[in-house]
């Protein structure tokens, strides 16, 4: 089994900061703003051949009300799932009520766990030492998890006792911090790469603030597995979570509702916005969530229009439908109709996350989408369907001249790419393009997902050759313009 570590301690003493350190990436938020970390973010890690799951956690306080009590329900949650507990504290700030609090729980619990002093970097770690020593955990181990120090005689003291991943070779910490394989002399050592890719389909729950994006996550899990408060702007981190359904795999990513630019002042929160935007690249399959009481706002076509963009698949949700009027019910779907014409192409799904009502069915538009989304199709198929379209419909005419579009083929996917070989295709209406998406798309029996079309024109071998003559051409230009200037002196001479 592959080991579990939690990091516990009170807010801002560094757990984030460890953890980006430890899974060598940037997927924790880090800021000098205590509790800034909400829900537990996993990840995954290695060291000296062995691999490890490292569980962020927001911080314990002791005096949680409201979103904050719900923050210490999720570090208590992850010192269970544990098989280690790592007890942060602060140097700099020393020994306080809160850790005592957490201590005292750590003893109850009978797990294993390592006292942890951050921030030694301007302290003397005998002095942190002695600090903490009254908390009853053993002596604590000094690090400064900013710049690196001392997290492998941290590690070796966590992760000593379990056995090395087998075919793995024996790694040492680098002087950035990363984790190198030992080499023989003079050889390059290798970096070791981050986290790898879980398999499953991606899909990212996107919306604005307070439309119930985590409840619906929570729902499609069957756990309370992210916070929810009826706060705005309770998600900051984009939380990803695998897991397995009728033997599918997936992968849940819980993002930050966006507001307006113009409405976002705090630092923190852009960077939640920031981590949205990159888990819909991410993704394969988007969720967009909308709120069914408020209907279709001017935000949500922005959002939306940002998926598009990114060209991925998309099933949007009506959450909060229950309990509406039936007459409510039938405006909000014929603003459905009026404002979402550019999508729709996408399955609309009214469900109520609360209660679970149609979240069900879900994963059956995602399953749907993913596979409209990376379906390849041979190079005849398309062509055919191209050739259909151009004998039904003809491409216009251009300066006289009528544009031919030749063959088509894929060109990627997620979302398809089919590209037109042709001559004039830089002079295709949009019109024409629209009317050959809709085509691919009835054809193919594409649902959920977008479809781009790009052209490619013939290279045309006389272009850039009209003014230009060969050397024997030039010649022969030359002797036959001799040639006439001899012709007409010998007429003008026997008119003499």
């Amino acid at each position: 089994m592959v080991p579990v570590i939690a990091l516990v301690g009170r807010p801002n003493v560094g757990k984030s900061t460890l953890f980006n350190r430890l899974t060598k990436t940037r997927d924790a938020i880090v800021a000098e703003y205590a509790g800034l970390t909400r829900d537990r973010q996993y990840g995954e890690a290695k060291w000296q051949g062995r691999t490890y799951i490292v569980i962020d956690t927001g911080g314990i306080s002791g005096d949680e009300e409201g979103i904050d009590a719900k923050m210490a329900e999720q570090s208590l949650q992850a010192i269970e799932e544990a098989d280690a507990v790592l007890f942060m504290v602060d140097s700099r700030a020393g020994m306080t009520a809160a850790d005592q609090m957490i201590a005292e729980h750590l003893r109850k619990r009978n797990k294993r766990r390592f006292l942890i002093a951050n921030k030694v970097d301007t302290v003397d770690p005998d002095i942190a030492r002695a600090e903490f020593s009254p908390l009853g955990l053993g002596d604590a181990l000094p690090i400064a998890a900013s710049h690196g120090r001392g997290i492998s005689q941290m590690l070796e003291a966590a992760l000593g006792i379990f056995p090395k991943d087998e075919g793995e070779e024996e790694l040492v910490e680098g002087e950035d911090g990363e984790l190198v394989e030992v080499v023989a002399e003079g050889q390059e050592p290798k970096r070791i790469p981050g986290p790898s890719e879980k398999d499953g389909i991606k899909i990212a729950i996107i919306g604005r603030p307070n439309v119930g994006k985590s409840t619906l996550v929570n729902r499609m899990l069957g756990e309370e597995r992210v916070i929810v408060y009826d706060q705005a702007g309770t998600t900051r981190d984009s939380i990803y979570i695998p897991f397995e359904r009728d033997e599918e795999k997936y992968t849940l990513i819980d993002t930050a509702g966006v507001r307006r630019r113009g409405k976002i002042f705090e630092a923190v929160e852009k960077f939640s916005v920031v981590k949205t935007l990159q888990a819909i690249q991410d993704a394969n399959v988007v969720i967009f969530v909308m709120d069914a009481r408020e209907g279709v706002v001017e935000h949500d076509l922005n959002l939306l229009g940002f998926v598009l963009d990114s060209g991925r698949a998309l099933v949007i949700a009506l959450n909060k439908w229950d309990g509406m009027e039936p007459g409510e019910r039938d405006y909000v779907k014929t603003e459905l109709e009026r404002r979402l014409m550019f999508v729709d192409w996408a399955d609309i799904h009214f469900v109520s996350a609360k209660h679970g009502t149609g979240v069900g069915n879900l994963y059956k538009s995602v399953q749907t989408a993913f596979k409209a989304a990376v379906t390849r199709w041979p190079t005849n198929r398309l062509t055919q369907i191209l050739e259909d379209c151009v004998q039904e419909h003809q491409p216009p005419t251009v300066n006289g001249r009528r544009i031919k579009l030749r063959y088509a083929h894929l060109g990627g996917a997620n979302p398809p790419l089919i590209v037109i070989h042709g001559n004039q295709t830089e002079a295709v209406p949009k019109s024409y393009t629209r009317y050959l998406e809709n085509t691919y798309r009835r054809v193919l029996k594409l649902v959920g997902t977008p479809i781009r079309i790009e052209y490619k024109s013939g290279d045309n071998p006389y272009e850039g050759k009209k003014n230009k003559l060969t050397d024997r051409q030039v010649n022969r230009k030359r002797r036959l313009m001799s040639h006439h200037k001899k012709a007409d002196k010998k007429r003008k001479d026997k008119k003499r």
